[in-house]
């Protein structure tokens, strides 16, 4: 198939793996028990949440500029309407699983209301969760109550039970997803003095004169990072989000240049990439109890 072909409802695309619809909003996979492989479409889109634990490599999975190579006992987190493209795509018969809902399933629980703590399903393909084998078996245990609820006729506890087992099933890779924080510790310390170091640079060299504030989205596309994963992995290493590592970098920036005399607070705002000195006047007031005047003339002595 040419172009991006875009599946919309769970049904048509159990129809086009050969999969029997057993709930109208969900559906679990069992790649291994698929009839026929190969007839899904090269780059194509899902109009519904998407998960696939990958057993097996079966291909490159290409994520706008970046590839992931289906590591064996990994999660892969999609969200609705993310595209996706399959290429180099194996001819051996994959294993692995995947479990697609519908938005239209959680509509109205608690768990569509929590859906955007789940942030990894905004990560880069290539941020992918790495599974232990204990992990691995935890993950198959929920497939498989999902499935087996499944499998019992719909009636008025259905939705619950099935809604349930899903927020179980995210909030074990949550803490998967902290767990590999921590044991990649060496990494993210890396990641996060790359990180300090952009903000710096970026302060220093003029940029924010002329293209505004840093922002996440910049520093985490020059670490070729997601925004979600950055200010995850921040949040998790130091307890501070991306944004507020940020704030604090143009704070200190903002105190040094307090003390070049030939500068005034408008021409201090400017430079640090605000658009007005009013903002920026309230910006230093909020983070340090005082308006820049006010910091101005009891740290340097400068006039304003």
């Amino acid at each position: 198939m040419k172009g991006i072909y875009k599946y919309n409802t769970i049904d048509e695309c159990n129809k086009e793996m050969g999969v029997e619809t057993l709930h109208p909003l969900i559906t679990i996979v069992d790649f291994s028990k698929l009839n026929h492989h190969g007839s899904l479409p090269e780059e194509y889109s899902y109009g519904f949440y998407t998960v696939f634990l990958k057993d097996t490599i079966c291909g490159d999975m290409k994520y706008g500029r970046n590839y992931y190579d289906y590591q064996e006992g990994t999660l892969v987190f999609l969200a609705p309407h993310q595209i996706i493209k399959i290429e180099n795509r194996q001819t051996h018969k994959p294993k692995g699983w995947a479990l697609m809902f519908h938005p239209d399933l959680i509509r109205g629980t608690s768990l569509a209301r929590s859906m955007k703590d789940y942030t990894f399903f905004s990560y880069e393909v290539y941020e992918a969760l790495h599974l232990s084998e204990q992990e691995r078996q935890t993950i198959l245990e929920c497939f498989k109550n999902i499935m087996s609820e499944l499998k019992h006729s719909i009636d008025k506890h259905s939705q619950k039970l099935i809604v349930s087992n899903i927020e179980l099933f995210l909030n074990y890779c949550t803490r998967y997803y902290d767990r590999q924080f921590i044991t990649r510790s060496h990494v993210n310390n890396d990641i996060l003095s790359r990180f300090e170091n952009l903000i710096n640079d970026y302060l220093k060299s003029g940029l924010s004169q002329s293209q505004g504030l840093p922002t996440v989205k910049y520093c985490a596309d020059k670490l070729f990072l997601s925004s979600n994963y950055l200010g995850d992995l921040l949040k998790k290493e130091t307890g501070k989000s991306a944004q507020e590592h940020i704030q604090l970098k143009l704070i200190e920036a903002a105190k040094e240049k307090m003390y070049e005399k030939d500068k005034s607070i408008s021409q201090i705002a400017y430079e640090l990439g605000f658009d007005y000195p009013q903002y920026f006047s309230r910006f230093f007031k909020k983070n340090t109890g005082m308006t820049p005047l006010e910091y101005r003339t009891s740290n340097t002595s400068l006039p304003s």
